[in-house]
């Protein structure tokens, strides 16, 4: 049975997530009207519970926003359609987008304005590429692998790469190998986040020292579910759980090290009675397994008043 646990640092929230968290925490504790979230406001089932316990009503149409009404945007940014939307009807924005994603937003919007053809690497349909795309929908394409680079067609103008922020590290090396040799003069900007690259970098050890790995995260959390890839690409067992009510006790037979991690949206809380069921199954160890230490913090938005709310 289990005698160790290797816990991956760094783990859990990354700047942005605390940033989004704090500003529709702000937000509920300084209103006494509703609250609106235009969609979740990071990918993690438990926090947008709580969220919606206290009153936080999340939407996936602007439309469901009553005129005059606040709507908080989420980490993952929205396309300026959106943005316009909502001032028709008059709402209220406050935007807890990650500075890293406006940052992708601001770079493809610039490529468009410049004459660029945008390659935007990313997975369709998650909120993060939606937001993205819509800043020059009729410059921009998504692709999603190699082959999709090459199922391109044709086009006169120059090509400028953007990346979804929270993408395989490996996985996207391969597809801007493949942009870069389909188009050689093409601009690259590879967007990943260090959020991202040092999770993965902290699954990838523990995963090469683990019997199994198990990464906390919730499945439309695209870091979370790259976790579980990379770890699992390591010729370890993997498995990506939202909480411990998901863990199958059968997969410790035969187990002596755990690794644990986590998404850039997942509490540090859900880790912790893991680990306490651990020691009571007989792990007498703990380990961190420190690859990167993250400080860094983003400032709240102007629109957020750090003592009353909004």
């Amino acid at each position: 049975m289990p005698h160790t646990v290797l816990l991956a640092e760094p783990r859990g929230f990354c700047a942005g997530v605390v940033r989004a968290i704090n500003v529709l925490d702000q937000v509920l504790a300084g209103s006494s009207e509703p609250v609106y979230a235009f969609h979740e406001i990071v990918h993690n089932r438990y926090v947008v519970d709580d969220f919606r316990s206290r009153g936080a009503i999340f939407v996936e149409r602007v439309a469901e926003v009553p005129p005059g009404g606040r709507i908080v945007f989420s980490a993952h940014g929205v396309s300026p359609a959106v943005v316009a939307e909502a001032r028709e009807r008059g709402l209220r924005i406050i935007d807890a987008t990650c500075p890293l994603v406006t940052k992708v937003h601001l770079e493809t919007k610039k490529a468009a304005r410049d004459g660029f053809d945008v390659l935007l690497v990313g997975h369709e349909g998650h909120d993060e590429v939606e937001g993205t795309k819509g800043e020059a929908p009729e410059r921009t394409r998504v692709v999603d692998a190699p082959a999709d680079v090459q199922a391109l067609r044709g086009g006169d103008r120059p090509i400028f790469v953007v990346t979804q922020t929270t993408l395989s590290v490996d996985d996207t090396a391969a597809t801007i190998d493949a942009i870069r040799a389909r188009y050689p003069d093409a601009e690259v900007r590879n967007d990943i986040c260090y959020a991202t690259t040092n999770r993965q970098a902290a699954v990838k050890v523990i995963a090469e020292r683990a019997d199994l790995v198990i990464v906390i995260g919730s499945r439309n959390s695209s870091n979370s579910v790259r976790l579980r890839e990379v770890a699992a690409a390591t010729g370890t067992p993997a498995y990506r759980v939202d909480g411990i009510e998901e863990i199958d006790p059968a997969w410790y037979e035969g187990v002596g090290v755990v690794g644990l991690t986590a998404g850039a949206s997942v509490p540090d809380t859900l880790l912790q009675p893991i680990i306490d069921e651990l020691r009571a199954r007989g792990v007498t160890r703990v380990e961190p397994v420190v690859v990167a230490e993250e400080t860094l913090e983003f400032r709240m938005p102007d629109e957020v008043d750090a003592t009353s709310g909004t």
